[in-house]
C-alpha cells in the first residue's frame, strides 16, 4: 500500500508516466497479434510443405496458381524416389480477391490418394470428409463456414455453382479454415470456367489442374528430389521444403522485425518517462531518504524500495495496455469475422511477454534513480531544502 501512495504522491506525473508505458505496450499488443496471426499461418505452411514437394507451371508461382496438364503427375510417378504425385486445383473463392492475405478465401481439389501419404491431417468438427466419388459436395474450413452461413445439410454457392456442405474441419488457425474443399472434377470444372474462351476452345476441364503435390518414398529427402525432378522436367516448378522457408519465412521476419521494431520505440518512449519521474521522486525524497539511511536502511534496501515502485508503474502501465491492446483485437475481429476474416490472435505468450516486458522496463528504467538514492550522504540529505 505505501508503494501506491509513494507512487501516486503526484497523481498527473503518475498518470501520464504510466500512460506513456500503457501507449507502449498497447502498440506492442496490437501489432504483435498481427505478427502471431501471421507467424500461426506460416508454421502451418511449414508443417505442410516439411515432406513433400510441390510441382508447378514453370510459368507460374512456386506453389502452384497457373494452369497447367494432369498428364504431367503421370511422368512424375516415374522419377525415382517419387511414391505418389497427386494433382490438386487451387483458386481463389473469386476474382476480386488478389494476391495473398492472411485469411483468403480459396476453393481446393485434391485427389483423394492424397489422404494416404499426407501428415498435415484435418480433423472433422461435423459431418465427414469428401470420399472418391462424391460430387456437389464441399466440405468447409471453420472461418469460411462461418463467413457463409453454413451448415452441414446446407447448400453454398461456389463460383456460381450450387455445392451441398457435407462437413466442416476443426479450427486450425492455418490457412484450411478458410478454404472450401471439393472434389478434383468439381474444380477442375470451376477452374476451365475461369480460362478465356480461347483457351477453352483448346482444352477440356479433366485436364486442367494448377499444381501436383509429389509424396517421397520413404527415406528419401524432400528438396533433393525437388532438384531430381528440376533435371528431369525442366519444364515445371518444382519446390522442396527449403523453398517455401526462403520465400515466405525469410519475409515473415523481415514483418516481424518492423512490427516489434515500432513497439519498442514506443515502449523505450514510456521507459524515458519512467526515468524522469523516478529522479523528480528521489529529489522530492530526498529528506525521507536522508532519514531511512541515519537511523539504518542500507543502499540494498534503498534501492530495493524504489525499484518496487518503478516495477509497480511498469506492472500497471503493462497491464492497462495489454487490456487495452486485447479489447481493441476482439473488437475488431468481431467486426470482421462476419467475412471469414481474423486479423489479431492474441496468444498467451505474447501477453505475458508484454507483461513481463513493461515490468522489465519500469525496473530497468527505475535502477539509475533508485542508485542516484542509495548513494546519497545521510547528512546532506537531511541538510536538503
Amino acid at each position: 500500500m505505501s508503494i501506491f501512495r509513494n507512487v501516486f504522491r503526484r497523481r498527473l506525473r503518475a498518470f501520464l508516466t504510466v500512460f506513456g508505458i500503457t501507449i507502449g505496450v498497447f502498440a506492442l499488443v496490437v501489432m504483435g497479434s498481427v505478427a502471431e496471426k501471421i507467424n500461426l499461418l506460416v508454421d502451418g505452411g511449414t508443417r505442410y510443405y516439411s515432406d513433400k514437394v510441390t510441382v508447378s507451371e514453370a510459368s507460374g508461382g512456386a506453389f502452384g496458381d497457373a494452369p497447367m496438364s494432369i498428364d504431367k503427375a503421370a511422368q512424375l510417378e516415374t522419377i525415382d524416389g517419387v511414391a505418389a504425385a497427386t494433382p490438386t486445383v487451387f483458386m481463389m473463392m473469386d476474382d476480386e480477391q488478389g494476391g495473398m492475405s492472411m485469411d483468403m478465401q480459396a476453393i481446393v481439389g485434391g485427389d483423394p490418394r492424397a489422404k494416404e501419404y499426407e501428415s498435415f491431417k484435418l480433423y472433422m468438427a461435423e459431418g465427414r470428409d469428401l470420399q472418391p466419388g462424391d460430387s456437389g459436395k464441399t466440405v468447409l474450413g471453420s472461418d469460411i463456414a462461418k463467413a457463409l452461413d453454413a451448415e452441414v445439410g446446407g447448400y453454398v454457392t461456389l463460383r456460381g455453382e450450387q455445392f451441398q456442405v457435407i462437413g466442416i474441419y476443426e479450427k486450425t488457425l492455418t490457412a484450411p479454415d478458410s478454404s472450401a474443399a471439393v472434389p478434383l472434377t468439381d474444380a477442375q470444372r470451376l477452374l476451365y470456367t475461369t480460362l478465356p474462351k480461347l483457351v477453352q476452345q483448346q482444352l477440356t476441364p479433366e485436364q486442367l489442374i494448377t499444381g501436383i503435390i509429389v509424396y517421397p518414398e520413404p527415406g528419401v529427402d524432400a528438396d533433393q528430389l525437388a532438384a531430381t525432378i528440376q533435371r528431369q522436367m525442366p519444364d515445371v516448378k518444382a519446390a522442396g521444403p527449403q523453398a517455401f522457408q526462403d520465400q515466405i519465412g525469410s519475409a515473415t521476419r523481415i514483418f516481424n522485425m518492423l512490427i516489434f521494431g515500432v513497439a519498442f520505440i514506443s515502449l523505450l518512449v514510456g521507459g524515458l518517462s519512467v526515468v524522469n519521474t523516478m529522479t523528480m521522486s528521489v529529489l522530492e525524497r530526498t529528506r525521507e531518504i536522508g532519514i531511512r539511511k541515519s537511523i539504518g536502511a542500507s543502499d540494498r534496501q534503498i534501492v530495493g524500495h524504489f525499484l518496487y515502485e518503478s516495477a509497480f508503474i511498469g506492472f500497471l502501465g503493462g497491464a492497462s495496455g495489454l487490456l487495452f491492446g486485447w479489447l481493441v483485437t476482439v473488437v475488431i475481429n468481431a467486426i470482421t469475422s462476419g467475412g471469414g476474416t481474423t486479423i489479431f490472435l492474441v496468444t498467451p505468450r505474447l501477453a505475458i511477454g508484454a507483461l513481463a516486458f513493461a515490468i522489465v522496463l519500469g525496473v530497468g528504467s527505475g535502477f539509475y534513480p533508485s542508485l542516484r538514492a542509495a548513494r546519497l550522504k545521510p547528512v546532506v540529505a537531511l541538510r536538503y531544502q
